[in-house]
């Protein structure tokens, strides 16, 4: 109703097509309807309802830039075309007809969307040479980086157990080998970007994409270890950054006995005190 721009006193047939950022949407629901959602749950509106909406051909993602990151925020959402026109049709004679045409042609307009999306999807090559795809801009640049370029240099033979896109389903989640490990995750927790377990070293390696989300600071270390506190794997935690500049924003907080990586120094790792460099820590010890 949001994105048709209509409230409780419009007749269908006024609906529009606003262009909206989710904020937005929760303002007119709060505002039309009398529906108060907090501001932190737009990460839950945007992955629970507006992503299936896409998904579905009923909306369109950022019909301005395609190429936005889907967690910007300036991420906004349009009603289809087609979709518009139907609505617009509701509770006149010509509705069903209009429907039964738009159902015969949805499948076509869904697999035109999704082909536009498709060619600005990154590709990234797993160290086994399983090729998988992330949605294209923010974080997702810096992650293609991580796996193509830290993970065979300093987790060689490791097995990524979870990659994470904030603007699709994550494209890798091993929640099986996970779980065998003894962890249980959350996929609308607060995962780490990159999950990677070196079998041999009986490790697992928790990366974050540092600029998006915050590196390793003490809370978020805090955070992973409760996170993976059941683990029977031991715990490495990595902040990677794309520049040495952009890590220099962030070295006051950047929490002991952690790594920091930075792609524009793919070969080296900075190491932040403890007797282990890019090992785990016993925090009994």
């Amino acid at each position: 109703m949001a994105l048709l721009d209509l409230a409780t006193h419009n007749l269908w047939s006024e609906a529009t097509a606003p262009t909206l950022r989710t904020l937005e949407i929760i303002g007119t629901l709060r505002d039309r309807y009398g529906k108060n959602y907090k501001p932190n749950t737009r990460e839950t509106i945007r992955r629970r309802t507006l992503h299936q909406f896409v998904e579905a051909g009923l909306i369109v993602i950022n019909p301005d830039d395609p190429t936005r990151p889907v967690n910007s925020p300036k991420t906004c959402y349009r009603i289809e075309p087609a979709a518009l026109q139907l609505a617009r049709s509701f509770g006149q004679q010509a509705f069903h007809a209009q429907l039964k045409e738009y159902l015969t042609n949805r499948e076509g307009l869904i697999e035109r969307y999704a082909r536009a999306r498709r060619q600005e999807m990154l590709p990234v090559t797993l160290p086994d040479g399983t090729a998988v795809e992330l949605t294209p801009g923010g974080q997702n640049v810096l992650l293609k980086q991580i796996v193509e370029q830290f993970c065979p240099r300093w987790t060689p033979g490791g097995q990524i157990l979870y990659i994470g896109d904030a603007g699709k389903i994550d494209p890798v989640f091993e929640q099986d080998a996970l779980t065998r490990l003894g962890v249980r995750l959350d996929k609308h927790g607060k995962l780490p970007d990159l999950i990677v377990y070196l079998p041999e070293r009986n490790w697992l390696v928790l990366m974050e994409a540092a600029p998006s989300h915050g590196p390793v600071d003490e809370k978020r270390y805090g955070e992973l270890r409760a996170l993976f506190g059941t683990s029977s794997a031991e715990l490495v935690f990595v902040s990677c950054f794309p520049s040495r500049a952009e890590m220099r924003k962030h070295l006051a907080v950047v929490a002991w006995e952690t790594e920091v990586w930075c792609a524009d120094a793919a070969s080296h790792l900075i190491h932040f005190d403890g007797e282990r460099f890019l090992g785990p820590y016993d925090t009994e010890a």
